[in-house]
């Protein structure tokens, strides 16, 4: 397994998919919005997916689904650094999710060992030479424009081979900052910007974006996505907290195909899913650490 450079050892020796699990402290998230607000509440769960399965815990204070506002910084950093804290405190590795490099210092600082920026670094001017300044893997999703716009941006001709496009040419500005590539991860950004063709597409053709030569990160969880393919005779979408069996197929064919990472909410599942599909890959058992 191609692990990012930075990485911790614990982390960096396991030869399978890692499973990342997601903690939103926010009350607008489009699965569990506003269940994880309270400090307190947030660290539970998070401790809670870590004992579950979860190798790594992603903490977010503000909303990236389609439509979402933007928070001021102020207040995602008030609703994550309690979170971060408490986690790293119970000896959980955190991952910040955020496009702020602010935020993302107040995590590190805080103990988090991750940066995964839904920009790929391009929201915000100073992320990239702050990133050149630390020694932390950085997760660059492939990112089209602020959540209020996005779905309007979602128009290709050939998606993989223009995702594919834009990753490189953030891959290039990464490289340009100062960052040692080998600390990169890449995500194709399932959802962001996509309808559900070009999310569908993109997963097929994963091997295409494996073969880019970074860890490969995905981000399907409970997405829209997945609601319109499980969608009822009447055509209604399946309810978001009953889209987990669907993620943890495409965790399974994920991690059969090599991909360095899932990011899920409901973490159990995936983690089985990751372990069978890694004796499918290996052709043997290895167990589950």
């Amino acid at each position: 397994m191609l692990h990012p450079r930075g990485l911790p050892p614990t982390l960096a020796r396991l030869q399978r998919t890692l499973v990342l699990g997601i903690v939103n402290v926010t009350p607008d998230s489009f699965a569990d919005g506003g269940l994880w607000l309270d400090p307190a509440a947030a660290v539970a769960h998070g401790i809670a997916l870590h004992r579950n399965g979860a190798d790594i815990v992603d903490v977010g204070g503000e909303s990236t689904r389609p439509g979402a506002m933007r928070v001021d910084m102020g207040s995602e950093c008030a609703r994550i650094e309690p979170v971060v804290a408490g986690l790293v405190a119970a000896g959980v590795p955190v991952s910040i999710d955020t496009m702020r490099a602010e935020v993302a210092a107040v995590a590190l600082n805080a103990g988090a060992c991750m940066v995964n920026d839904v920009s790929g670094g391009a929201a915000d001017p100073t992320m990239l030479p702050w990133l050149a300044t630390v020694d932390v893997p950085f997760i660059v999703m492939h990112w089209r424009g602020p959540s209020a716009v996005m779905s309007e941006l979602a128009v290709y001709t050939d998606v993989v081979a223009e995702v594919i496009a834009e990753l490189q040419q953030r891959l290039a500005a990464v490289k340009t900052a100062g960052i040692d590539l080998s600390r990169v991860v890449i995500d194709p950004g399932i959802g962001f910007s996509k309808e559900a063709e070009h999310n569908w597409a993109l997963l097929h053709h994963i091997d295409r974006l494996i073969q880019l030569g970074h860890p490969v990160a995905l981000g399907a969880s409970r997405k829209r996505f997945i609601g319109a393919l499980l969608a009822n005779a009447a055509g209604e979408p399946r309810p978001v907290q009953q889209r987990d069996y669907a993620t943890d197929a495409i965790t399974a064919l994920a991690a059969a195909q090599g991909v360095w990472g899932v990011r899920v909410h409901d973490v159990s599942g995936s983690r089985d899913c990751v372990a069978a599909a890694t004796a499918w890959r290996n052709g043997e058992a290895h167990g589950s650490s």
